[in-house]
Formats: structure tokens, sequence, C-alpha cells
């Protein structure tokens, strides 16, 4: 498939090598529509992985895999900024001043490193265990919360990087939470998070290609099951 660039200019064969649950190649589907980018999904059986997944990521071996002109990109985070600076348009992702950039580079590793693993702790576990797992994830969302004092988006009042990249929460947290049995996301402690999610899920190509949520617990009520009875086994 051939994309063409706002000004006409013919910009090359995009696919994007996914599965249709992941979060993080879902971000990188709001970030090629919200640019305008035509590409081809490739979609991805995670227990049988093809050859050319494994040709071209053969160090992690998994989605998302972006491949522009024949050339694969890996990484979510890595795919995402090379979208911003490959299409560039009106709409930009990571802001242009030098600090303002490392400071959303910084949260981005804050959110990949600290409160996603926080989270996926509380779903794949239970009890005692759980209940610990919990507390971090809490103190992890009171630091996002704190990011988004006095803000619409987490750059202020345009949709920006960072907003695409804490986007899980907007609906993957709710799945976690639902088939963890375990809320985190109470309204009241953390109302500005909630009014974040409302302005996320309401931005059109968001709301467009969310995954079907009903198939999604199912996927990973069946995933949490399997993650505690092999470490049950153990």
């Amino acid at each position: 498939m051939k994309v063409v660039a706002r000004n006409g200019k013919e910009m090359g064969e995009v696919k994007l090598f996914r599965t249709w649950s992941s979060p993080y190649a879902l971000m990188i589907v709001w970030a090629l529509k919200l640019k305008g980018v035509e590409f081809e999904t490739v979609y991805e059986d995670l227990a049988n992985k093809s050859s050319l997944l494994l040709e071209y990521n053969p160090i992690h071996k998994k989605v998302p895999v972006l491949l522009h002109n024949g050339t694969p990109i890996c990484e979510s985070l890595v795919i995402l900024e090379y979208i911003d600076e490959t299409w560039s348009s009106s709409t930009r992702f990571l802001p242009e001043d030098p600090l303002a950039r490392a400071t959303a580079r910084f949260w981005a590793k804050f959110n990949y490193e600290q409160l996603t693993t926080s989270v996926y702790k509380v779903y794949v576990s239970q009890g005692v265990e759980q209940e610990e797992a919990k507390g971090h994830a809490l103190e992890n969302l009171d630091i996002v919360e704190k990011q988004l004092t006095g803000k619409k988006f987490f750059s202020g009042e345009t949709f920006g990087f960072l907003d695409l990249v804490f986007g899980w929460i907007a609906n993957y947290l709710g799945i976690f939470e639902e088939t963890g049995g375990v809320k985190l996301l109470e309204e009241k402690r953390f109302p500005h998070i909630s009014a974040w999610k409302e302005n996320f899920s309401e931005i059109p190509v968001i709301k467009e290609n969310w995954p079907d949520r009903e198939k999604l617990i199912t996927k990973f009520q069946l995933m949490r099951e399997h993650f505690i009875s092999t470490a049950a086994a153990k």
C-alpha cells in the first residue's frame, strides 16, 4: 500500500505487524491514523509467529513492527517517534522544545517501566500478593494524576505524545480491573485521570479503533487463569 503525504509526495509502502489485542500495537494504529498515513495491517498469532516477524524482529520476536519501504522498525516507543519524525504534518506528537521533549520521553519511560508493570502485577496475582501489588500500582497512578493537574491532556490543552503512550489507561486498565477482580481507578482519588480519560476517548480516531471489549475480557480472563495456574504449579 502506497502512502501519500499531505503535500502529495509519495512516501512508500507501510505495513504494521500487530495482534488485535495488543495495547502497544494499538498505540501505533492511532499514531498512523492521526498522521493520515495509509498502511497495511498484518495480524500475527504470537503462539505461531510468522517467519517474517522473526526476520524483522529477531531480538524480541514480538509486535508491533512497522515496515517502511522494506525496513523494519521495532519497539513501540521507537516506532512512535519514527512516525512523528517521518510524516511531519499539522499533527505533531512530540513538542519542539528540547526540554519538553526530554520530559515527555522521561514520562514515557515511567509508563513502560513503572506503571504498566505494576498494573500487570495486580492483574496476574491474587490474595496477599495482589493487595501488595495494588498498593504499588496506586502509588504510580498517584504520580500520573499529579502530571494531569490543571491539564486537559498531558501536554496541556492539546493532544500529544504522552496521551498516546498512556492511552491504554482509557480502556485496558478497565479490562485488567474486571478480569483481575480489583478496582484501581476510583474517580474520587483520580479525578484528573478520569477527566483525561473522557477527553481522550472522545477523539474520533481513538474511539473508532478500540478492540471489542467483550473479546478483550474473554482473552485477558483466559490469560490470567493461565498465568495463575502456571505460577501455582511451580
